[in-house]
């Protein structure tokens, strides 16, 4: 047995932007065209937000979402965990933006980089608070506007990213047969040239120079990270099952980070799942970094294949290199 705690996910809302961007409209705005893009990442559209709308406002209507639906008072809420990479501002943090927009007065909360990991890492922070006792209701949302750092001129990025937000409630566990039961979680700095933004930080601060070089927007290597993630996704499922006594084939579900559809069936097939085992919205959606692991639990419970007692893994890699794995026990 790995590293059990005291908590479970009981709710789970996303909110993605209304405009949608087909292929079809990307081909108006850079060199590339719709077979292209659905042969290379599985990716047939994905929402855009307007200008003057932050992480923060689709966080706080994923957030809204999961209360209303769970019948929770924001006051109700202890603790605010945002992962994301696209903060409205480096400072206040976006949670408290969070927090005043749904009016959890009586929260408290904080910011957590970890790019396309970070869902999970905030997941596993959140409930690591639950779990120790000191507090009952933490609110743990992915929230990125990704377009607002794209390069239209990088058809190879410009092409990945969507728009979007994912919320979940994390509670005390009330049995043994529930909740999370394991986490396994590393980074690997050595390859964070390979997908990071070179500016905008206090190493580069934004400057003339900053913007005509174009730094402030995603640079990635893209086979780099895609033979990485591969590799390190595969391993770390197998590590995290094998430490708690299981195998794949005991899996009911596998909730995968949307980065490239390629990159999801390269893991399966290396951990043998068929399709049933696997959540897959990309097409719909596009990479929304911290957002996608939420939105596929949402779609994943809209298609009843979400059910007590099911055993789940949560599998995610991201920039840093960042990598993340949560093992857990559905518990409605």
């Amino acid at each position: 047995m790995g590293r059990r705690i005291a908590a479970k996910i009981t709710g789970v809302a996303g909110y993605v932007p209304p405009r949608v961007v087909t292929n079809f409209d990307l081909e108006k705005m850079v060199d590339t065209n719709d077979q292209w893009i659905r042969t290379r990442t599985g990716i047939r559209e994905r929402h855009y937000a307007d200008a003057g709308v932050g992480s923060s406002h689709l966080g706080a209507e994923a957030a809204r979402k999961l209360l209303a639906a769970k019948g929770v008072p924001s006051e109700q809420i202890d603790l605010i965990v945002v992962a994301t990479v696209t903060p409205d501002m480096l400072f206040p943090a976006t949670a408290c933006l969070v927090q005043d927009r749904i009016g959890a007065k009586n929260a408290w909360g904080f910011d957590l980089s970890a790019a396309c990991s970070g869902f999970a890492y905030a997941l596993t922070v959140g409930a690591q608070f639950v779990g120790a006792g000191t507090h009952k209701k933490a609110l743990v949302i992915g929230s990125d506007v990704m377009t607002s750092i794209l390069d239209y001129q990088d058809r190879a990025t410009c092409v990945l990213f969507g728009d979007g937000a994912g919320a979940v409630l994390v509670e005390p566990v009330t049995s043994d047969n529930e909740g999370i039961l394991d986490f396994a979680h590393d980074v690997d700095g050595s390859g964070g040239c390979n997908l990071y933004m070179p500016a905008g930080g206090s190493l580069k601060p934004a400057s003339l120079e900053t913007v005509e070089k174009r730094m402030h927007y995603v640079h990635q290597e893209g086979a780099q990270v895609f033979k990485y993630a591969v590799r390190r996704m595969s391993e770390l499922a197998v590590q995290i099952l094998e430490r708690n006594g299981f195998t794949s084939r005991d899996l009911a579900l596998v909730v995968p980070h949307q980065a490239n559809l390629r990159i999801i069936q390269a893991m399966q097939e290396r951990l043998g799942l068929d399709d049933s085992k696997i959540i897959i919205n990309i097409d719909r959606f596009g990479n929304t970094t911290a957002a996608t692991i939420p939105l596929a639990l949402m779609d994943a419970l809209e298609q009843g294949r979400l059910h007590k007692g099911d055993l789940v893994l949560v599998i995610t890699v991201g920039a840093g290199y960042t990598t993340g794995a949560i093992l857990m026990r559905w518990a409605y």
